[in-house]
C-alpha cells in the first residue's frame, strides 16, 4: 500500500479527485471511536487493513461516481457527506438519497452493470476503497462483515421507502420537516452534529427541491411557514430544529434510536 502524502490530481472512476495519500489505518479509523457504529473486532480490523486499496479525498462539489459509468471499487464514507442522484436526459435530478458517514457507496446497484446514479460530494469528504470484484473474499472469509453488508443494504432501502412516501403522499410542510429532522437524526447518530440539534449542512433551497419534487418558489414558501410556525428553522447552511419531538410527530419520523450501526 502506498505511504506517505502526495497530492495531485488523478482519475478515479469517472471523475478527477484531489488524492491525500496519508492513509488513515485501519485502527484509527473515526468510525471505529465514534458512539454511533459497532466497533470492528481485532480480526475484522486485520482483514480490512488488507482488503482496502486506498483512501481519496473529494472537494464539495465533486462527482464521486458518474451515472451511467463503471467503477471497480466500492466505497465507506469515512468523514463528510454526499448525494445520490439520477438524472434525466433534459438535466432535471431526482436527489434520492444523502450519504452520511459509514454508509457504503457502490451498493446501491447491480455489481457488473453501468451505474444508475451520480454521487456528488455535499462537503469536502473522504472515503476508503474497496475492491468491488473482490467482496466475495469479504463474505467468504467473514460471513459477519457479509452479514453487515447485507443490513446496510436493508437500510438504504428502508430510508429510500420513507423518502418515496414523502414524494408520493406527505404534503409539502410534511415532506420538508420530514427530510428535517431525517437529515438531523442521521448527523446527530454519525457523530456530525451535536446535541444542540444544530446542524452546518450547505444544502440549497434548489437541493431541497429536488430531493422532495417540490418547486424552487413552493420550497421557498414552505421553508418560510416551518420558521414561523417553530417547527423547522433551515436556512442555508444551517438547519436546527428546537423541539424534536414536536418535529418528528409533525413529520411522522420515528428516530433512529441509541442501537449501534455496523460499517465495512
Amino acid at each position: 500500500m502506498r505511504t506517505g502524502k502526495e497530492i495531485g490530481k488523478v482519475k478515479y472512476g469517472d471523475s478527477a479527485v484531489t488524492m491525500d495519500r496519508k492513509i488513515t489505518p485501519c485502527r484509527e479509523c473515526p468510525l471505529q471511536s465514534c458512539d454511533a457504529f459497532r466497533p470492528l473486532s481485532e480480526d475484522k480490523l486485520e482483514f480490512m487493513q488488507s482488503f482496502k486499496e486506498d483512501e481519496v479525498a473529494y472537494a464539495r462539489g465533486e462527482i464521486i461516481a458518474a451515472q451511467g459509468g463503471k467503477s471497480p471499487h466500492l466505497n465507506t464514507m469515512l468523514e463528510g457527506m454526499a448525494i445520490r442522484y439520477r438524472s434525466l436526459d433534459d438535466g432535471r435530478r431526482q436527489i434520492v438519497n444523502f450519504m452520511f458517514p459509514g454508509d457504503l457507496i457502490g451498493l446501491q446497484g447491480a455489481f457488473d452493470d453501468d451505474l444508475s446514479h451520480s454521487v456528488e460530494a455535499l462537503t469536502d469528504a473522504r472515503l476508503c476503497v474497496f475492491p468491488r470484484n473482490d467482496f466475495h473474499r469479504l463474505m467468504g472469509e467473514h460471513p459477519r462483515l457479509g452479514y453487515d453488508l447485507v443490513w446496510l443494504a436493508a437500510k438504504e432501502e428502508t430510508a429510500l421507502e420513507g423518502h418515496l412516501v414523502s414524494v408520493g403522499q406527505r404534503t409539502a410542510r410534511e415532506r420538508v420537516t420530514f427530510l428535517a429532522v431525517w437529515l438531523l437524526d442521521r448527523a446527530l447518530a454519525t457523530g456530525i452534529a451535536d446535541k444542540s440539534n444544530r446542524l452546518d449542512i450547505p444544502i440549497t433551497q434548489a437541493q431541497i427541491a429536488d430531493m422532495l419534487g417540490l418547486s424552487l418558489v413552493h420550497t421557498n414558501r414552505t421553508l418560510k411557514s416551518l420558521r414561523e410556525e417553530g417547527l423547522v428553522d433551515w436556512k442555508p447552511g444551517d438547519l436546527r430544529i428546537e423541539d424534536m419531538k414536536k418535529a418528528c410527530d409533525f413529520g411522522q419520523y420515528t428516530p433512529i434510536g441509541e442501537g449501534k450501526r455496523p460499517f465495512i
